[in-house]
């Protein structure tokens, strides 16, 4: 027997959901025709290695985003404690593109960045019993803010940004 049986049907279908990607998101994330990513969806053709590869390699980022975030803000706890956060989600794939290009590799499309951001909001919640809001970015809004605060533009200051809408 296989070490690697590989994903079935249920399995590469969950995969893509759990990850907030459409089937013509897959395709283009494997490679491969949008038909090709239906067929494997029901179970009509076998799943494409690289789809496979790069659906688990984009959950397994994500985890690990999750991990590491979550251990930051424990620490961050510890010497003040607060129990509300804001993350920045990105509305479309230019606005992500154009603030988050060190993202760009790992996680290529916006949806996988927020899902990674609904991750966080979770594990918070449930582990640290931290609230977590995600704020949609509003660019003349955030450039408002900078500009009024002096601010040039960072990560961090995105998230002082956001802290400020919730």
């Amino acid at each position: 027997m296989s070490k690697n049986a590989g994903l079935n049907a249920i399995e590469i279908t969950f995969l893509r959901l759990s990850l907030g990607l459409t089937q013509a998101q897959v395709a283009e994330l494997s490679k491969a025709s949008e038909n090709d990513v239906i067929a494997w969806e029901a179970g009509e053709k076998p799943v494409s290695g690289l789809a496979e590869k790069k659906l688990l390699e984009i959950d397994e980022i994500i985890e690990m985003q999750v991990l590491n975030t979550c251990d930051g803000i424990e620490e961050l706890f510890k010497q003040e404690p607060k129990r509300r956060l804001s993350f920045v989600v990105y509305p479309t794939q230019a606005v992500y593109a154009q603030y988050n290009p060190e993202f760009l590799g790992s996680l290529p499309l916006t949806e996988l960045y927020s899902t990674s951001a609904w991750r966080i909001k979770k594990e918070c919640k449930l582990v640290l019993e931290v609230e977590v809001t995600l704020v949609a970015l509003d660019v003349e809004a955030y450039k408002a803010y900078r500009e009024k605060e002096g601010l040039k533009e960072s990560r961090e200051i995105r998230a002082k940004w956001a802290a400020t809408q919730i």
